[in-house]
C-alpha cells in the first residue's frame, strides 16, 4: 500500500516549539530564498492610503485620482474611515490569538482533516500537500465560509474564546459594507454604472475568513510563511499585525517589504477574478509573507469570490475594437477552488486563461 503521510504536514505552531532548524521540507530551493528580513527593500513610498468616506460619499476627485494611481503603480492600498469599529479589529485579533495560544487536543476539535486523514477547506491546520515534492509554508491557520450564511459550518468555527463566532459574524457584516463600498468606487473609475461590478458576484457569491498564524521560525532567511502568489478572488481585505511586519509585494522584479499598519486600516488587495472582469485594466499583486525570528505573526483576510455556479469574463462594456478579450472566460466553481494546485506548481493562476 502507497505511503501518502507525506500529504499530512504538521502543525507548524508545534514543530516551531521542538526543532532548531526547520525540516527540510520547508526549505525553499537556493534561487527563491527571501535573503532574511533584513535584506529586504523597504516600499519607496508609503502605502498608498484611500478615506474610502471621502471617495465614497462625496465623490472626492483627488480620492479617486489616489485610488486610480495606487491601482497602477501597486494594485493594493490601505483603507481609512472605512466604517468597521476599531474595537472591533482589535478584539477578533485578539480572540483569534487566544484561540492558536490553545493547546494543540483543543485546536485539534476544528481540523480541517476528516478523521485525521482527508483534507477540507475549512478548519483549523494546514494547506493541502499536493505534491510530495512541494515547499511547505511555515504557518498555520484556520479558514471558514462566512458567506452565505445558510452555508457557513459552524462547528468548523472555534467555539473558544466563547465570542469568536459573534465577532466573526459582525466583523464579515461591517466588511462587506467595505467591499460593496470599494466595487462601486471601482465601477465608477472604469465609467461604469456603479453596481456592475457587485452585480458580477452572483446570488450565492462565497466569503471566507483566513486567520494566518506564523510562528517564529529560527531561519528567516531559508522559510517563507506563505509561497508567492495572487490571490484569485475579486477583493481581499486584510487586517494586518500592528507590531510585526512580513508581507512583501512584487512590483517590477523586485520584492517590496510592506510596513505594519497601526491606524486601524484594513488593506485592500485587487484579485485574479476582477482582474479578468476588467480585462486587465486592474491587476492583482504578486506577494508572500517571511517569517520571524523572534515574533509570531497574525493576520485575518476577507476573500471574496464569486458565484460557484457564475461565469468569470471580461465584462463587455469593456471590450471594443480596440479592446479584444485578453481573457478566457471560466467558471468560478473550476477557477477558485484551483489555486492550490496553482500554489504547489507556482504558477500564475491566469497563466492558461490568457488569449
Amino acid at each position: 500500500m502507497a505511503d501518502y503521510s507525506w500529504r499530512l504536514p504538521t502543525i507548524v505552531q508545534e514543530l516551531a516549539a521542538t526543532v532548531q532548524e526547520p525540516p527540510s521540507r520547508y526549505l525553499l530551493p537556493e534561487q527563491n530564498r527571501p535573503g532574511g528580513l533584513l535584506a529586504c527593500v523597504e516600499m519607496p513610498e508609503v502605502i498608498p492610503t484611500i478615506d474610502l468616506r471621502r471617495l465614497s460619499a462625496n465623490n472626492d476627485v483627488q480620492e479617486a485620482a489616489k485610488l486610480r494611481m495606487a491601482l497602477q503603480s501597486w494594485g493594493f492600498f490601505l483603507v481609512t474611515n472605512h466604517g468597521v469599529e476599531a474595537s472591533l479589529m482589535d478584539a477578533i485579533i485578539s480572540a483569534s490569538r487566544e484561540f492558536f495560544r490553545q493547546p494543540l487536543e483543543h485546536k485539534k476539535e476544528y481540523s480541517n482533516l476528516i478523521e485525521g486523514k482527508q483534507w477540507q477547506l475549512e478548519g483549523y491546520g494546514n494547506d493541502p500537500v499536493k505534491r510530495k515534492d512541494q515547499v511547505l509554508d511555515w504557518t498555520d491557520r484556520v479558514h471558514l465560509k462566512v458567506e452565505p450564511e445558510d452555508e457557513r459550518n459552524i462547528a468548523r468555527w472555534p467555539g473558544h474564546p466563547e465570542t469568536f463566532r459573534d465577532l466573526l459574524h459582525e466583523y464579515s457584516l461591517s466588511c462587506k459594507k467595505v467591499k460593496d463600498a470599494i466595487l462601486r468606487s471601482l465601477a465608477k473609475l472604469l465609467k461604469l454604472d456603479e453596481h456592475s461590478l457587485i452585480n458580477q458576484f452572483g446570488d450565492k457569491a462565497s466569503t471566507y475568513a483566513r486567520f494566518n498564524y506564523y510562528p517564529p521560525c529560527a531561519r528567516p532567511d531559508l522559510v517563507l510563511g506563505i509561497r508567492p502568489h495572487c490571490d484569485v478572488g475579486v477583493l481581499t481585505l486584510l487586517l494586518m499585525d500592528k507590531d510585526v511586519g512580513g508581507l512583501q509585494v512584487l512590483r517590477d522584479g523586485t520584492w517590496y517589504s510592506v510596513p505594519p499598519v497601526r491606524d486601524q486600516g484594513l488593506l485592500v488587495n485587487i484579485g485574479a477574478s476582477l482582474e479578468i472582469m476588467t480585462n486587465g485594466v486592474f491587476r492583482g499583486p504578486m506577494h508572500r509573507v517571511v517569517t520571524n525570528s523572534e515574533k509570531e505573526r497574525i493576520s485575518l483576510a476577507m476573500f471574496y469570490a464569486v458565484d460557484p455556479e457564475k461565469d468569470i469574463e471580461p465584462m463587455a462594456d469593456l471590450l471594443g475594437e480596440n479592446q479584444p478579450a485578453r481573457y478566457m472566460k471560466v467558471k468560478g466553481k473550476d477557477f477558485v477552488p484551483g489555486q492550490y494546485e496553482y500554489f504547489s506548481r507556482r504558477e500564475g493562476v491566469l497563466d492558461s486563461l490568457k488569449i
